[in-house]
């Protein structure tokens, strides 16, 4: 079963990425949910009938899960903040500001994370490692990485989602 995975990664894995990011305009974003679309795949698997071909299959997930994201809160929200900011090559103090305050953010959160989702993070993201390559620094299965990968993401998001939300509470209600 997982050999089965790794083929159809390796199959369609580079087509979809094309697909989410032509979609979305964005790489992390498009990798995130190409790598979601996989992971539905294979939970879901049985329920593949083969009426179309599976690039077929995984295309439309991968569309479907595209619209998904365009029509989310979080996408409208940073189209949002680009507009009031303003998105161009020279940044703005105050852009500088805020980026730098999310960057502060996302490091506290990511210390906060149990070191096997740490490593990942600072393998994959920092040092810009590939999944093979990590899964031979750590010594364990790539299907591991990914999944420990996409585990410190939900908890990353999670962790700047509740901070997001602290802050806005505090600042429109207290203020």
């Amino acid at each position: 079963m997982g050999e089965h995975l790794e083929e159809v990664i390796e199959a369609h894995g580079d087509y979809l990425l094309r697909v989410a990011y032509l979609y979305v305009k964005d790489l992390t974003t498009a990798e995130d949910i190409v790598q979601d679309v996989f992971i539905a795949y294979y939970k879901k698997q049985s329920q593949f009938k083969g009426d179309a071909s599976l690039k077929t299959y995984l295309v439309k997930m991968t569309v479907n899960r595209c619209h998904d994201y365009l029509r989310s809160w979080k996408r409208k929200r940073l189209t949002l903040m680009d507009k009031i900011i303003g998105k161009s090559d020279s940044k703005t103090p105050e852009y500088l500001v805020l980026e730098a305050a999310d960057l502060k953010r996302v490091t506290e959160a990511l210390l906060q994370l149990p070191i096997l989702y740490r490593e990942v993070i600072i393998l994959y993201y920092y040092q810009e490692i590939n999944t093979v390559k990590i899964a031979e620094i750590l010594n364990c299965p790539e299907a591991t990485i990914r999944t420990r990968l996409q585990r410190a993401r939900k908890l990353l998001h999670k962790q700047l989602a509740s901070y997001e939300w602290e802050g806005w509470q505090h600042e429109s209600f207290e203020g």
